[in-house]
């Protein structure tokens, strides 16, 4: 099992790319388009893009949770709607953040195959993940190797017959 000091340091490529790589590529590429088109017309783009793609996400949600519905209908858990649902949340929050890349995150999110393509990529690298970690913890496999049994307990009488 990971050293809680080593699993900090192998998230912190993660963090970094959130909070310093993508805005500085944000802002490069504002500056460079507001330059090539002028600065109105790249704010005008920003703009009509958090407008199209609030308006994808209000579909694209209302049509999952239509699919959730009728799931939980049928008796049945809607697990890849929920999934779906929450890779909505963080598209929208994508396509309001102001630039060209978070757009592009945010719109492949709104999109359904590319988002299911997306849910995929991310439950395949999740179960890897957690099989690794199930193998690492193996060898604690001895400490319950005999359950302890409580069939001799009796629960107490709350009420006297």
């Amino acid at each position: 099992m990971l050293h809680p000091v080593a699993k900090r340091e192998i998230d912190m490529p993660i963090v970094f790319i959130l909070f310093i790589v993508i805005p500085i590529i944000e802002i490069t590429l504002l500056i460079n388009v507001g330059q090539l088109i002028g600065t109105w017309y790249t704010v005008g783009l920003v703009l009509l893009s958090a407008f199209i793609g609030v308006n994808m996400l209000r579909q694209q949600g209302v049509a999952t949770l239509a699919r959730a519905q009728q799931k939980m209908a049928q008796g049945e858990m809607p697990q890849q709607e929920m999934l779906e649902g929450l890779v909505l949340a963080v598209g929208g929050a994508l396509l309001i953040t102001p630039g060209f890349v978070t757009d592009f995150i945010g719109f492949c999110c709104l999109i359904p195959f590319s988002r299911i393509g997306l849910i995929k990529l991310a439950s395949k690298h999740y179960k890897q993940k957690a099989s690794v970690n199930m193998s690492s913890n193996a060898h604690f496999s001895h400490m319950h190797s005999n359950p302890v049994s409580y069939t001799h307990l009796t629960l107490p009488t709350i009420y006297s017959v």
